[in-house]
Protein backbone atom coordinates (compact mmCIF):
# COMPACT_ATOMS: atom_id res chain seq x y z
CA UNK A 1 0.00 0.00 0.00
CA UNK A 2 1.34 3.52 -0.84
CA UNK A 3 2.09 6.13 1.82
CA UNK A 4 -1.02 7.00 3.76
CA UNK A 5 -2.33 10.58 3.97
CA UNK A 6 -4.46 12.10 6.74
CA UNK A 7 -7.81 11.55 4.95
CA UNK A 8 -7.13 7.83 4.41
CA UNK A 9 -5.74 7.49 7.92
CA UNK A 10 -8.95 8.85 9.47
CA UNK A 11 -11.05 6.43 7.40
CA UNK A 12 -9.08 3.47 8.78
CA UNK A 13 -9.04 4.52 12.46
CA UNK A 14 -12.04 2.41 13.45
CA UNK A 15 -10.65 -0.61 11.61
CA UNK A 16 -7.31 -0.12 13.35
CA UNK A 17 -8.94 -0.04 16.81
CA UNK A 18 -10.95 -3.18 15.95
CA UNK A 19 -7.85 -5.00 14.61
CA UNK A 20 -9.46 -5.34 11.19
CA UNK A 21 -6.57 -4.00 9.08
CA UNK A 22 -4.36 -6.33 7.10
CA UNK A 23 -0.64 -6.28 8.05
CA UNK A 24 0.38 -4.06 5.14
CA UNK A 25 -2.29 -1.43 5.81
CA UNK A 26 -1.65 -1.52 9.55
CA UNK A 27 2.07 -0.91 8.94
CA UNK A 28 1.34 2.14 6.74
CA UNK A 29 -1.16 3.37 9.34
CA UNK A 30 1.28 3.18 12.26
CA UNK A 31 4.07 4.76 10.20
CA UNK A 32 1.79 7.70 9.40
CA UNK A 33 1.06 8.20 13.11
CA UNK A 34 4.76 8.53 13.90
CA UNK A 35 5.01 11.81 11.99
CA UNK A 36 1.43 13.18 12.15
CA UNK A 37 0.53 14.53 15.58
CA UNK A 38 -3.01 15.50 14.46
CA UNK A 39 -3.94 11.95 13.41
CA UNK A 40 -2.32 10.51 16.52
CA UNK A 41 -4.39 12.84 18.71
CA UNK A 42 -7.61 11.94 16.86
CA UNK A 43 -6.87 8.23 17.22
CA UNK A 44 -6.31 8.62 20.96
CA UNK A 45 -9.58 10.55 21.30
CA UNK A 46 -11.44 7.90 19.28
CA UNK A 47 -9.94 5.13 21.42
CA UNK A 48 -11.09 6.88 24.61
CA UNK A 49 -14.56 7.35 23.14
CA UNK A 50 -14.77 3.67 22.17
CA UNK A 51 -13.80 2.61 25.68
CA UNK A 52 -16.34 5.01 27.20
CA UNK A 53 -19.14 3.68 24.99
CA UNK A 54 -18.36 0.09 25.98
CA UNK A 55 -18.22 1.00 29.66
CA UNK A 56 -21.20 3.31 29.97
CA UNK A 57 -23.66 1.95 27.40
CA UNK A 58 -26.98 1.60 29.28
CA UNK A 59 -28.33 -1.91 29.93
CA UNK A 60 -32.05 -2.51 29.83
CA UNK A 61 -33.65 -5.53 31.48
CA UNK A 62 -36.40 -7.16 29.47
CA UNK A 63 -39.85 -7.52 31.13
CA UNK A 64 -40.52 -10.87 32.85
CA UNK A 65 -43.33 -11.68 30.45
CA UNK A 66 -41.08 -11.17 27.49
CA UNK A 67 -38.37 -13.29 29.08
CA UNK A 68 -40.78 -16.21 29.67
CA UNK A 69 -42.17 -15.93 26.19
CA UNK A 70 -38.75 -15.93 24.60
CA UNK A 71 -37.52 -18.79 26.76
CA UNK A 72 -40.54 -20.87 25.81
CA UNK A 73 -39.95 -20.26 22.16
CA UNK A 74 -36.22 -20.86 22.40
CA UNK A 75 -36.78 -24.24 24.02
CA UNK A 76 -39.00 -25.43 21.19
CA UNK A 77 -36.34 -25.45 18.54
CA UNK A 78 -32.77 -24.39 17.95
CA UNK A 79 -33.87 -22.80 14.71
CA UNK A 80 -35.98 -20.23 16.54
CA UNK A 81 -33.07 -19.50 18.87
CA UNK A 82 -30.71 -18.81 16.00
CA UNK A 83 -33.29 -16.67 14.25
CA UNK A 84 -33.96 -14.57 17.36
CA UNK A 85 -30.33 -13.72 18.04
CA UNK A 86 -29.76 -13.02 14.39
CA UNK A 87 -32.64 -10.53 14.34
CA UNK A 88 -31.48 -8.97 17.61
CA UNK A 89 -28.02 -8.39 16.21
CA UNK A 90 -29.48 -6.89 13.06
CA UNK A 91 -31.41 -4.40 15.20
CA UNK A 92 -28.70 -3.51 17.72
CA UNK A 93 -25.75 -3.19 15.35
CA UNK A 94 -27.13 -0.29 13.27
CA UNK A 95 -28.32 1.51 16.42
CA UNK A 96 -24.92 1.25 18.09
CA UNK A 97 -23.13 2.20 14.90
CA UNK A 98 -25.25 5.32 14.52
CA UNK A 99 -24.71 6.32 18.15
CA UNK A 100 -20.98 5.69 17.93
CA UNK A 101 -20.69 7.66 14.69
CA UNK A 102 -22.62 10.62 16.13
CA UNK A 103 -20.45 10.70 19.24
CA UNK A 104 -17.25 10.39 17.22
CA UNK A 105 -18.36 13.16 14.86
CA UNK A 106 -19.14 15.43 17.83
CA UNK A 107 -15.72 14.73 19.33
CA UNK A 108 -14.02 15.36 16.00
CA UNK A 109 -15.71 18.72 15.58
CA UNK A 110 -15.30 19.97 19.16
CA UNK A 111 -11.80 18.71 19.99
CA UNK A 112 -9.21 21.38 19.17
CA UNK A 113 -6.28 20.22 17.06
CA UNK A 114 -2.64 20.75 17.96
CA UNK A 115 -2.40 23.46 15.28
CA UNK A 116 -5.33 25.28 16.92
CA UNK A 117 -3.40 25.43 20.20
CA UNK A 118 -0.38 26.95 18.45
CA UNK A 119 -2.59 29.51 16.73
CA UNK A 120 -4.40 30.52 19.92
CA UNK A 121 -1.12 31.15 21.73
CA UNK A 122 0.28 33.12 18.79
CA UNK A 123 -2.77 35.42 18.78
CA UNK A 124 -2.46 35.95 22.55
CA UNK A 125 1.23 36.82 22.20
CA UNK A 126 0.45 39.20 19.34
CA UNK A 127 -2.14 41.00 21.48
CA UNK A 128 0.28 41.30 24.41
CA UNK A 129 2.94 42.80 22.15
CA UNK A 130 0.51 45.45 20.90
CA UNK A 131 -0.27 46.46 24.48
CA UNK A 132 3.34 47.58 24.87
CA UNK A 133 4.41 44.69 27.05
CA UNK A 134 7.01 43.22 24.71
CA UNK A 135 7.04 44.19 21.04
CA UNK A 136 10.78 43.98 20.31
CA UNK A 137 14.03 42.99 22.00
CA UNK A 138 16.08 44.26 19.09
CA UNK A 139 14.73 47.20 17.07
CA UNK A 140 16.23 47.44 13.60
CA UNK A 141 15.20 47.37 9.97
CA UNK A 142 18.52 45.74 9.07
CA UNK A 143 18.19 41.98 8.75
CA UNK A 144 21.95 41.68 9.25
CA UNK A 145 21.43 43.14 12.72
CA UNK A 146 18.28 41.25 13.66
CA UNK A 147 19.29 37.76 12.49
CA UNK A 148 22.65 37.65 14.37
CA UNK A 149 20.88 38.86 17.51
CA UNK A 150 19.11 35.49 17.77
CA UNK A 151 22.43 33.60 17.65
CA UNK A 152 23.03 31.82 20.94
CA UNK A 153 19.49 32.56 22.13
CA UNK A 154 17.79 29.89 20.00
CA UNK A 155 18.74 26.37 18.96
CA UNK A 156 17.75 27.17 15.37
CA UNK A 157 18.31 30.03 12.93
CA UNK A 158 15.07 31.82 11.98
CA UNK A 159 14.92 33.33 8.48
CA UNK A 160 14.88 37.14 8.61
CA UNK A 161 13.90 39.30 5.64
CA UNK A 162 13.27 42.97 5.02
CA UNK A 163 10.41 43.56 2.60
CA UNK A 164 10.55 47.37 2.64
CA UNK A 165 10.51 47.47 -1.16
CA UNK A 166 7.23 45.56 -1.13
CA UNK A 167 5.70 47.77 1.58
CA UNK A 168 6.43 45.52 4.58
CA UNK A 169 9.46 46.99 6.39
CA UNK A 170 11.16 45.00 9.14
CA UNK A 171 10.91 46.64 12.58
CA UNK A 172 12.88 44.15 14.69
CA UNK A 173 12.59 40.90 16.58
CA UNK A 174 12.19 39.35 20.02
CA UNK A 175 12.15 36.06 21.88
CA UNK A 176 8.73 34.61 22.64
CA UNK A 177 7.22 31.35 23.89
CA UNK A 178 4.57 29.19 22.22
CA UNK A 179 3.45 25.82 23.57
CA UNK A 180 6.31 25.85 26.14
CA UNK A 181 8.81 26.26 23.31
CA UNK A 182 11.12 29.21 22.66
CA UNK A 183 10.11 31.01 19.47
CA UNK A 184 11.49 33.78 17.30
CA UNK A 185 9.05 36.64 16.74
CA UNK A 186 9.78 38.99 13.84
CA UNK A 187 7.88 42.27 13.72
CA UNK A 188 6.92 44.03 10.49
CA UNK A 189 4.71 46.97 9.59
CA UNK A 190 2.36 47.67 6.71
CA UNK A 191 0.89 51.19 6.79
CA UNK A 192 -0.37 51.39 10.40
CA UNK A 193 -0.71 47.64 10.88
CA UNK A 194 1.72 45.59 12.97
CA UNK A 195 2.55 42.07 11.76
CA UNK A 196 4.08 39.40 13.99
CA UNK A 197 5.74 36.39 12.37
CA UNK A 198 6.34 33.54 14.85
CA UNK A 199 8.89 30.87 13.94
CA UNK A 200 9.58 27.63 15.85
CA UNK A 201 11.37 24.43 14.79
CA UNK A 202 9.27 21.32 14.17
CA UNK A 203 9.81 17.68 13.28
CA UNK A 204 6.42 17.52 11.55
CA UNK A 205 6.03 17.25 7.79
CA UNK A 206 5.60 20.34 5.61
CA UNK A 207 2.06 21.68 5.37
CA UNK A 208 0.68 24.24 2.88
CA UNK A 209 -0.52 27.67 4.07
CA UNK A 210 -3.82 27.86 5.94
CA UNK A 211 -5.62 31.19 6.42
CA UNK A 212 -8.11 31.74 9.22
CA UNK A 213 -9.53 34.41 11.53
CA UNK A 214 -9.49 34.23 15.32
CA UNK A 215 -10.60 36.85 17.84
CA UNK A 216 -10.67 39.50 15.13
CA UNK A 217 -7.14 38.81 13.82
CA UNK A 218 -6.17 37.22 10.52
CA UNK A 219 -3.67 34.36 10.62
CA UNK A 220 -1.64 32.53 7.99
CA UNK A 221 0.19 29.42 9.18
CA UNK A 222 2.22 26.69 7.49
CA UNK A 223 5.15 24.31 8.00
CA UNK A 224 8.21 24.42 5.76
CA UNK A 225 11.84 23.26 5.99
CA UNK A 226 11.33 21.85 9.51
CA UNK A 227 9.96 25.17 10.77
CA UNK A 228 6.46 26.22 11.81
CA UNK A 229 5.40 29.72 10.73
CA UNK A 230 2.44 31.62 12.20
CA UNK A 231 1.75 35.15 10.96
CA UNK A 232 -0.76 37.26 12.92
CA UNK A 233 -2.12 40.75 12.19
CA UNK A 234 -5.27 42.83 11.88
CA UNK A 235 -4.16 43.45 8.30
CA UNK A 236 -6.59 42.63 5.50
CA UNK A 237 -6.61 38.89 4.81
CA UNK A 238 -5.52 39.27 1.19
CA UNK A 239 -2.61 41.56 2.09
CA UNK A 240 -1.51 39.20 4.86
CA UNK A 241 -1.49 36.31 2.39
CA UNK A 242 0.67 38.44 0.08
CA UNK A 243 3.11 38.99 2.94
CA UNK A 244 3.19 35.27 3.75
CA UNK A 245 3.94 34.52 0.09
CA UNK A 246 6.96 36.83 0.27
CA UNK A 247 8.22 34.91 3.30
CA UNK A 248 7.68 31.50 1.69
CA UNK A 249 9.42 32.61 -1.51
CA UNK A 250 12.46 33.68 0.46
CA UNK A 251 12.87 30.30 2.18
Amino acid sequence: MSEMNCDVCRQWMTGYLDNELDPSTRKCFTEHLTHCADCKQRLEALSLLSAAVKTHLPYFTAPTSLTHSLRSRLETTAMIQDDFWHRLRLWIAPALSAAFFAAALFLYVTTPSIDDSWTDEAVSSHVRSLMGEHLMDVASSDKHTVKPWFTGKLDFSPPVYDFSAQGFPLLGGRLDYLQHQTAAALTYRHDKHIINTFVVPTAEADRPPHTQTRRGYNIVSWRQNHMRFIIVSDLDKGELETFSQLTRTGL
